[in-house]
């Protein structure tokens, strides 16, 4: 499969999405705690998951020749260092409502840095990291295209979520290429590490989200139903993740590349209105169904 041309990454600095509106409702996304929580989850593992990608990919910076994918891996960094700021800002709010914000960033610390990256090869945390990076680009694909998905979340959070697609798209080949041309990593080792990674980043999500389910006040029954109801929503139908299957899986081919999957169609949609209005709601917004 041919692979498409990548768009220029663009580090998009001090958006105001405004996260300390006192407004925010608690559970953010539909009244949903399942859905709320899912995203909630996953903004906690982005800070320490985000310096652990830059870190991974810079123990490769000095070994670089190509002067392209140099300047790609600065702009990925300014990407992922200003995604580490806005979620730590999102996380505040999670740690006012009583979620253990501070130990689980602390746990995920320890594993990443103090086990991760002093135990294994830097090939194979820069393999973690690419395999990292699939997950979070083709779920940006799917939570980009598929508005209506989002329509009833909350604009701010929703529009904190779409900058993120927009620029995890942006930079999905960045860590894929230095693993590729410059780690000269292994195919066994780039499918092994997608299987590690979703693995334990799904387990780690579940932990988090029940220990969210119980600050919200939530039976053991209680939090059994929302699960039933909550992995419908992910894999029932439409399924918030049922169509990712296929970019899943296109992992595996041994002559796959993320550039194989062109930029997000509505991509240039978003950036007309975020460009016009210096407004991230507006231009989430301006994705959403008439």
């Amino acid at each position: 499969m041919a692979s498409h041309a990548p768009p220029p990454i663009t580090p998009r600095l001090d958006l105001n999405f405004r996260l300390d509106d006192q407004d925010l409702p608690r559970h953010w996304f539909d009244g949903d705690a399942f859905k709320t929580r899912l995203f909630d989850a996953m903004s906690i593992t982005f800070p320490e998951g985000e310096r652990f990608f830059i870190a991974c990919v810079r123990d490769f910076a000095g070994s670089i020749s190509d002067p392209a994918l140099r300047h790609d891996v600065r702009q990925f960094t300014h990407q992922e260092a200003q995604h580490r700021h806005q979620h730590q800002c999102f996380n505040r709010r999670l740690a006012a409502q009583g979620i253990k914000v501070d130990k689980i960033e602390a746990n995920i610390r320890h594993v990443l840095f103090d086990i991760c990256r002093q135990q294994l090869s830097a090939t194979h945390t820069l393999a973690m990291t690419t395999a990292a990076e699939h997950l979070t680009a083709i779920l940006s694909h799917n939570l980009f295209e598929r508005p209506e998905l989002f329509a009833r979340a909350d604009p701010r959070v929703r529009a904190l979520l779409a900058w993120h697609a927009v620029e995890e798209v942006e930079h999905k080949g960045v860590a894929f290429d230095v693993f590729q041309t410059v780690a000269h990593g292994s195919y066994l080792r780039r499918t092994g590490a997608l299987l590690q990674v979703t693995l334990s980043y799904t387990f780690q999500v579940a932990q988090i989200m029940n220990h969210m389910f119980k600050v919200d006040g939530y039976t053991r029954r209680q939090r059994w139903g929302l699960w039933a109801r909550g992995l419908w929503w992910l894999w029932g139908r439409p399924g918030l993740l049922r169509t990712v299957i296929g970019p899943y899986l296109a992992w595996f081919k041994p002559g796959y590349h993320p550039w194989q999957t062109p930029m997000l169609p509505s991509f240039e949609r978003w950036a007309r209105h975020l460009q016009a209005t210096d407004n991230p709601v507006a231009a989430s917004d301006a994705l959403l169904p008439p």
